[in-house]
């Protein structure tokens, strides 16, 4: 508690001094008190309340004048996400193996599900997670399927990811990017639709959408060409993210400048959809390679976060106030009445 005017305060022992001694002016002259010291004094021995009264008016008064006020300070944390679809390739070639840093081995679809769900929830270290940002799962083989839409319950959605299983089956194998894509593009075109899920306030601060495209092979399924859907990308500003992972012959680790002489058709394909949408296009052969370009993309995609402190101030002037006005209340109806002194 601490007071706007505290100078105010100190008039009061003046307005002790005045209530006192004009208190003690009010009475009779006599010559002598002695033929009444035996009698009863009544209701004159509660005169005193009027002075009590008249001082707890004062002091209310002076108090409320003073401005008393509680300060607090709060923050407000406002995050300005982005709304990312995960797009996640499932055709039997993933199941090709991959040597880890340390030793052992993994398929490519163990390694891209570990990584994207490090890449949803962090890993402590390098990924620092998509806790702000609305995040989606398409997976594709012959056809795209839409695993999960876009959500910000990225607990759940790691254990869809975790769930991923390769689509080995003969007449539903291939390779559909072109589709994911277009599918992913109409998802983030139309976050809209996704009010009715009480997130709209999160919705609002939502201003960068993105791709991020993983495949190992060229589109060779499906209705949409790669290249007809980065078009809708580029029209509706959502940038794509492409992976070549695995080729054959491929560098070790991450090739970011490329000279198109080394560079097969397919990731061609791929390089000019980053290049026209605004993103990048990264191949990785090796865990350690596909890990640092998940990390390269979570740091230029990061949300927005801005603390914003403030203080609240709550005027408490009311208080003492209503105590003086009920203290003059109480003094004025003594006064006229029970305790009422005759002139």
């Amino acid at each position: 508690m601490s007071f706007a005017y505290p100078w105010v305060l100190l008039i009061f022992p003046l307005v002790v001094w005045f209530a006192l001694r004009k208190s003690s002016s009010i009475g009779l002259t006599v010559a002598s008190l002695g033929q009444w010291a035996n009698l009863n004094k009544g209701r004159a021995r509660f005169l005193w309340l009027l002075t009590a009264l008249e001082l707890l008016f004062y002091g209310g008064l002076l108090i409320a004048l003073a401005r008393p006020q509680a300060r607090s300070s709060e923050s407000n944390e406002e995050a300005e996400g982005i709304a990312i679809e995960l797009l996640v390739d499932v055709s039997s070639s993933m199941d090709r193996v991959i040597d880890l840093p340390g030793g052992g081995s993994k398929t490519r679809m163990e390694i891209a599900k570990e990584l994207m769900e490090q890449f949803i929830l962090g890993d402590g270290e390098r990924l620092k997670g998509r806790s702000s940002d609305l995040v989606g799962l398409i997976s594709f083989a012959r056809y795209a399927d839409t695993r999960s839409p876009l959500t910000f319950g990225h607990k759940a959605l790691a254990q869809i990811v975790g769930n991923l299983e390769i689509q080995d089956r003969p007449n539903e194998d291939g390779t559909a990017y072109g589709d994911a894509l277009t599918l992913a593009c109409a998802r983030l075109e139309n976050l809209d639709e996704l009010k009715s899920l009480n997130a709209a306030r999160k919705l609002a601060k939502i201003e960068s959408r993105i791709v991020v495209l993983l495949t190992d092979g060229e589109n060779n399924s499906g209705n949409h060409l790669p290249l007809e859907a980065a078009g809708l990308a580029k029209q509706w500003g959502i940038r794509v993210y492409t992976i070549s992972l695995g080729y054959e012959g491929g560098a070790q680790g991450i090739d970011i400048v490329f000279d198109e002489s080394e560079v097969s058709t397919a990731e061609l394909v791929l390089k000019r959809i980053s290049d026209e949408t605004g993103g990048v296009f990264r191949r990785a052969t090796n865990y350690e390679s596909l890990k640092s370009i998940y990390e390269e993309i979570d740091t230029l995609e990061r949300s927005i976060i801005e603390t914003r402190s403030f203080e609240i101030v709550s005027e408490w002037y009311w208080l003492p106030l209503t105590v003086a006005l009920l203290a003059l209340s109480g003094r004025m109806i003594l006064q006229t009445t029970w305790l009422r002194v005759a002139s």
